[in-house]
């Protein structure tokens, strides 16, 4: 069965890609560039291309999303938070999965793939609204009505990180021989690529590793 896999080159996202291959699926990955301020990990995702032979088959997709000037991740001039905060923080992108989960509908149609896979979660995260089930329950209705594939075939968005904590998530690509050395999570990498240690990206990911207790592989500037 053929599957689109949005891919960011981040945790998560590898893990999903690596558990699709394991389970058989025929893997197309999709990589979106939107301006984010940490574009390391677009090229650390080519690492894992590379890894399992899919570069043929990805597709990397460009979008000028400069227009969200709210967002720290992409506006430069604002900071991104380094402390948890109790709204919705400014490393949240508008819209980022509706638009994303939009354009993989669109390749999926294309390829005639049944599946879509989208690392999103809602335990361990930092509040987004397009991470949680409710907000993919109704993309995937959306799917079902408005799109060839879904009224004459079958088109569904599949999240299956979605319940897992960040340890549980380590643990099952630990399980499954995911290289986290070849993954980014950092929202304000150094000029060299090294992780901050502090943003809210940064300490979920380490407070994962240290659950799961298993060894972090990238380098921090500094460690909770």
């Amino acid at each position: 069965m053929r599957a689109v896999i949005l891919f960011s080159g981040g945790l998560d996202s590898t893990t999903v890609l690596v558990n699709a291959l394991k389970k058989g699926y025929d893997v197309y990955p999709l990589t979106i560039t939107y301006g984010q301020r940490h574009s390391i990990e677009i090229s650390k995702s080519l690492l894992t291309l590379e890894k399992y032979d899919l570069k043929k088959k990805a597709l990397s997709f460009n979008l000028d999303l400069s227009p969200y000037k709210n967002c720290s991740l992409i506006n430069t001039n604002l900071q991104v938070p380094d402390q948890i905060e109790d709204k919705i923080p400014s490393t949240y992108v508008p819209s980022r999965n509706l638009i994303f989960l939009s354009i993989a509908s669109g390749f999926a149609e294309t390829l005639e793939a049944e599946k879509i896979f989208i690392g999103v979660n809602s335990v361990d995260y930092s509040g987004y609204p397009d991470c949680r089930p409710e907000f993919i329950k109704a993309m995937n209705q959306t799917l079902a009505v408005g799109t060839k594939q879904g009224v004459e075939g079958s088109l569904s968005i599949e999240a299956p990180l979605i319940d897992l904590s960040k340890k549980e998530i380590i643990q099952l690509g630990m399980s499954i021989g995911v290289d986290y050395s070849l993954t980014h999570s950092c929202y304000s990498p150094t000029i060299d690529g090294k992780s901050c240690g502090k943003c809210d990206s940064c300490r979920l990911r380490l407070e994962g590793f240290v659950q799961a207790k298993f060894q972090d592989p990238l380098d921090y500037v500094r460690k909770i």
